[in-house]
C-alpha cells in the first residue's frame, strides 16, 4: 500500500510519494508533511456522489432507502484540497460537513459487474462533502449549488492504492470533537457495488472520483471552525471554515432560504423535537 500526495513544490505542481513524514518527488526533492502546500490528489473528470448509503444517516432522518441507490454530481470547480479554506456565501448561513471516502477510478469502466469493479479502483482518498443548505429548497434535486459551490469538495490529502474498504472506521471531528463516527460495514451499497452501478450508463474514466456517503450526525459548522475527516488507513484530511467577503447576489436568481426542510437537514432530522437552534455566526 502506497501512498501518493499532489502538492506545489518551488512552484511546481509535482507528485510526490510519502515516505514517513516526508513528501519525495520523483527527481529527489523532499519536503515535511507538515510543511507542504497540498493540492487535490487528483484531477478528476467528473465527480459523482451517492446521496444515502450509511444505516445511521437513514436512521437519524426517520426515513427509509431506496430499492437501489440515487446520485448527484459536484463540478470539478468545487474541488479543493488538504488544509484549504471551506468558503461560506456572505448571507447564507446553513453550511455542513460529511466526511466521505471517495473512490478513484484507475481504469475505464464501461458495463461492468461488481465482481469486476474493483479491478477499475487506482484507490481512495477522503473528502468531506460540504452541502450549503440554505440553497436546498431551489435546488434540491439537482444538489447543484447546495453541493456544488466553489470549495466544497475537498479532497485528501493523499491517494492511497491496495487499501481494503471493509471495515474501516471514519470520523468527523470540529475544532477538536468527535461529531460523526462510522463504520464502511454501514454502508448499504459498497465501493465496487456504487462503481458498478453508475458504470452501467455513464462511463468513468482513469482520475474519476464517486463519494461513497455519510454517517449520521452531520451538522452546520461556522466561519473560524476547523474541520478533520478521519479515515482509518487513509489519514486524515483538515479543512478550515472562513466567511466570504462578497455577498450572495440579489439581483437574479432564488436566494438563500430558511424553510423548515434546510432547517432539518442542516440540524438533523429531530431538530424541532429537541429545541435546538445552531447560533448565528
Amino acid at each position: 500500500m502506497a501512498e501518493y500526495r499532489r502538492i506545489l513544490l518551488d512552484g511546481n505542481i509535482v507528485r510526490t510519494r510519502r515516505e514517513g513524514d516526508t513528501l519525495v518527488a520523483a527527481d529527489g526533492r523532499s519536503v515535511g508533511v507538515d510543511q507542504a502546500h497540498h493540492l487535490s490528489p487528483v484531477q478528476p473528470g467528473k465527480i459523482i456522489a451517492v446521496h444515502l448509503n450509511y444505516r445511521s444517516r437513514v436512521t437519524e432522518f426517520g426515513i427509509s432507502l431506496p430499492s437501489s441507490p440515487t446520485y448527484f454530481q459536484k463540478p470539478t470547480s468545487a474541488l479543493n484540497a488538504h488544509r484549504g479554506a471551506v468558503v461560506r456565501p456572505e448571507g447564507c448561513k446553513w453550511l455542513n460537513y460529511e466526511g466521505e471516502i471517495a473512490i478513484v477510478i484507475g481504469r475505464t469502466a464501461r458495463n461492468i459487474s461488481p465482481a469486476e469493479a474493483g479491478d477499475h479502483i487506482a484507490g481512495y482518498t477522503i473528502a468531506n462533502d460540504y452541502g450549503l443548505h440554505d440553497f436546498r429548497d431551489t435546488d434540491a434535486g439537482s444538489m447543484l449549488r447546495v453541493k456544488g459551490s466553489d470549495t466544497l469538495c475537498p479532497l485528501g490529502p493523499g491517494f492511497v492504492d491496495d487499501w481494503d474498504f471493509r471495515g474501516k472506521t471514519i470520523r468527523t471531528i470540529v475544532n477538536g470533537e468527535v461529531k460523526q463516527q462510522g463504520s464502511t460495514d454501514e454502508m448499504e451499497w459498497d465501493m465496487n457495488y456504487l462503481v458498478a452501478d453508475i458504470a452501467r450508463t455513464i462511463t468513468l474514466e482513469p482520475g474519476d472520483v464517486l463519494l461513497s456517503g455519510t454517517p449520521a450526525g452531520s451538522r452546520t459548522v461556522y466561519p473560524g471552525d476547523e474541520v478533520e475527516v478521519e479515515v482509518e488507513g487513509l489519514g486524515t484530511l483538515v479543512n478550515h471554515i472562513v466567511s466570504g467577503p462578497v455577498p450572495i447576489r440579489t439581483d437574479c436568481g432564488a436566494q438563500p432560504t430558511e424553510s423548515e426542510e434546510v432547517l432539518s437537514t442542516a440540524l438533523g432530522g429531530d431538530w424541532e423535537f429537541r429545541g435546538i437552534r445552531a447560533p448565528r455566526r
